[in-house]
């Protein structure tokens, strides 16, 4: 067990580490470049960065090359990305058909559409969407679950590695500081405060939806070999279709059924947790059986 946990607070310090050091970097930056965004967010963009950068000495450490990573051959990988993007698309949308049908879901009739920024609203949000798992699953289900499985069980690297991907989508903090009021210890007074917000009981029904989302993908990972393409094909439909739902319907949270989403985007909550554990059990009973015959 202490064993367990050692190697689970291993990704901390380094998480600590690529936000201290990002607290210090982004006060320099605005001292040189002026605040071009809130603080807040250049301090979040820097971790960010570090973060991914600390993957090459971290895979070099490890003894872990980019096929141990996940990553197919170019061709494999294309492939992968788009069956990744199918199952996505499958997994996700009678969720968004739900929320419809219980009018959690509203449609904004506010928007006035053309066939050019539907077009431009599709495009863009894809790509964003994809930028966005290109960062995630080779940090989450890639470097992290394959560096906690070299020294723990494949379940305890799902969890743990799912755990720190959940907590991250809540370490922010929503202060602004002036310009005129920041110092070199600005970084670390948000630092506490996004601290406080992961301890905040009303992220908790947010919190385990994206719990199941990193277990669900974490399964995936390691049911194929070499499977990263899949998780990050499956994650940008996801990413898509949560921006597309919020560009098309607003959330009634005086519904009934409001409980069953959160205010975190107006999708996840109770209702993907257990969509995704009752789709994660329907595998594992599916693979059981097959082995068994």
């Amino acid at each position: 067990m202490l064993r367990t946990l050692f190697y689970a607070l291993v990704p901390l310090w380094v998480l600590l580490a690529s936000i201290a050091l990002a607290c210090i970097v982004s006060y320099f930056v605005v001292l040189g470049f002026g605040e071009f965004i809130p603080f807040r967010k250049i301090i979040s963009k820097t971790t960010q960065l570090f973060l991914v950068l600390s993957t090459f000495p971290a895979m070099v450490y490890l003894n872990i090359n980019k096929a141990a990573l996940g990553f197919a051959a170019r061709q494999v990988f294309l492939k992968q990305l788009l069956l990744g993007f199918g199952l996505g698309f499958i997994t996700l949308m009678p969720v968004f058909i739900a929320l419809t049908v219980l009018k959690i879901n509203v449609i904004d009739d506010t928007q006035l559409w053309t066939v050019g920024l539907a077009a431009k609203t599709l495009v863009v949000s894809l790509l964003l969407a994809l930028l966005i798992s290109l960062i995630e699953e080779p940090l989450f289900r890639g470097l992290l679950l394959v560096g906690l499985n070299k020294k723990l069980s494949v379940l305890w690297a799902i969890v743990i590695s799912s755990t720190y991907y959940a907590a991250l989508h809540f370490l922010s903090s929503n202060t602004d500081i002036s310009p005129q009021d920041l110092n070199l210890f600005s970084g670390f007074t948000l630092l506490g405060g996004a601290v406080a917000n992961l301890l905040n009981p009303g992220i908790l029904s947010a919190f385990f939806a994206l719990l199941m989302v990193g277990i669900f993908l974490g399964v995936l990972r390691t049911q194929v070999k070499a499977s990263l393409g899949l998780c990050i094909g499956c994650h940008t439909c996801w990413v898509w279709q949560i921006k597309m739902n919020k560009k098309l319907f607003n959330t009634d949270f005086s519904s009934d059924y409001a409980y069953l989403v959160s205010s975190y985007d107006g999708v996840i909550g109770p209702l993907v947790t257990v969509w995704l554990m009752l789709a994660i059990a329907a595998y594992l009973i599916y693979r059981r059986a097959n082995q068994a015959a």
